[in-house]
């Protein structure tokens, strides 16, 4: 019996695997795909995941950045340096997500990919999950089947909220630009980002608030040719969202979620990597002190992620909910000044919170609302 089953091997599940080999836990990570696997993805991630971890990431990066532009509907650039300790990391997710599941071997954890979970049951004090080629038990069971994996449907946790987003790659032809993108107005309630992979770029866009569109695909796909970031043979894939929707419960019978089976994507710009990560790391922590016999452990780790994620993530809700819904305004007051697109390069390095910046933020978009002012 292993003292964890984690299945799905994300950079949440492999996260946790890794945290809890490295304290000498029997750790199985289940995968239904083949490794290296293709993940839709931007692949933008704060540089701040390094502290979490005691190995070197840069075999797994495929590029750093240190310039982001702006764009209202294709023009009125505006173009910022981060003024941050370190770059924003771009990555392939074949790579990076490969790349941390070695480590966790590393550290001893076992991997079985190409083994789908069909099953699991709870047997008085430990799980058996069953594959489609045998039954395994553990004491205790890690939800990191993402967005669209059946884990979270399966423990009794009510569904949660998705969105629709859609990436495309496109091959660079050694023309590798050195920013990273965004584009606003081009969709309603929503952004377009063009992330630099090295030999290929990756095209996304996202809509956050309001009715899903039904040309989301369609949109990447007619900006990227107009943005010269793709050529007409590029074809978008579109995939689901967990959004942070509000602080919910995320411990059950020896079970815990993590990353996008626990909704924390951050709702104002789709980053799921680092919080995934962060949670995989704090399920381990959780998990470790539960088979001590601390037996509040696992709430604990739902409350640690609401005050170190929620918490913040509802100033990202509250931010969204005012820029998406008046980009223009939100443009002109907030992306065209210097040291609004210089926090939000901070943000998104993982050197400021949404707290530090989204009160004043809405103040100001707010007040562009009342006659006379803005």
């Amino acid at each position: 019996m292993f003292d964890c089953i984690v299945v799905g091997a994300g950079p949440a599940g492999a996260s946790a695997a890794y945290h809890l080999a490295k304290r000498g836990r029997s750790v199985l990570l289940l995968e239904k795909h083949s490794l290296p696997r293709y993940k839709p993805c931007s692949g933008g991630v704060s540089p701040v995941v390094a502290q979490w971890f005691d190995f070197d990431f840069a075999p797994a990066i495929a590029q750093k950045v240190e310039m982001i532009r702006y764009t209202w509907k294709l023009e009125d650039p505006v173009i910022a340096k981060l003024e941050t300790r370190e770059p924003m990391w771009l990555v392939q997710r074949d790579v990076f997500d490969h790349f941390l599941v070695q480590q966790a071997q590393q550290q001893g954890a076992e991997l079985r990919d190409r083994t789908e979970v069909c099953q699991i049951s709870w047997q008085g004090d430990y799980w058996q999950v069953s594959t489609m080629g045998e039954s395994v038990t553990g004491r205790y069971l890690i939800a990191a089947d993402g967005a669209e994996g059946p884990l979270r449907r399966w423990l009794g946790f009510k569904p949660a909220k998705q969105r629709l987003g859609a990436v495309m790659e496109t091959p660079t032809n050694g023309h590798t630009r050195q920013d990273v993108w965004f584009e606003f107005g081009l969709v309603k309630n929503g952004s377009i980002w063009s992330f630099p992979k090295g030999d290929h770029t990756t095209v996304g866009i996202a809509t956050f608030i309001g009715g899903e569109p039904n040309d989301l695909t369609q949109t990447l796909q007619e900006y990227a040719l107009q943005a010269g970031v793709a050529t007409a043979d590029s074809h978008p894939l579109a995939h689901p969202l967990a959004l942070w929707d509000g602080n919910q419960k995320l411990h059950g019978q020896n079970a815990l979620l993590v990353g996008e089976a626990a909704a924390l994507v951050d709702p104002f710009t789709a980053e799921g990597i680092r919080p995934g990560m962060y949670s995989g790391m704090k399920a381990a922590a959780a998990i470790d002190q539960a088979l001590q016999g601390n037996q509040a452990a696992l709430e604990n780790y739902t409350q640690t992620i609401h005050q170190e994620w929620g918490a913040d993530l509802a100033w990202a809700q509250k931010l969204a909910g005012l820029f998406y819904r008046m980009p223009g305004v939100a443009y002109r007051l907030g992306i065209k000044r210097p040291m609004a697109t210089q926090r939000i390069g901070q943000i998104l390095c993982g050197e400021l919170r949404y707290a530090d910046v989204a009160n004043y933020a809405i103040k100001k978009l707010s007040g562009s609302l009342i006659p006379g002012r803005g």
